[in-house]
């Protein structure tokens, strides 16, 4: 599994969760690729991710498997990862 972050310097519920997908990562470490809502604009473009950060997309096998968005707890992450299977 492969996961797609994408935040913003400016956006304050994209700082709570890069603590804790910092934490989620310490008990369920998965490739992730982060990206910048303005930084890298022409990539995240192509996720077209809406207007609501962050945004966690899951693939399995380069297919998009799920959506996150906004605010979630470690515990409401590590579930949708389990539900997701490895």
């Amino acid at each position: 599994m492969k996961v797609i972050k994408i935040t913003a310097l400016w956006c304050s519920g994209c700082l709570i969760m890069n603590k804790v997908w910092n934490q989620v990562m310490q008990q369920k470490p998965i490739e992730t690729i982060s990206l910048d809502y303005d930084i890298d604009e022409e990539e995240v473009a192509k996720y077209n991710p809406g207007k609501v950060l962050p945004v966690f997309i899951f693939f399995k096998n380069n297919k998009e498997i799920k959506r996150v968005t906004g605010e979630k707890s470690v515990r409401e992450m590590i579930t949708i990862i389990n539900e997701l299977g490895d």
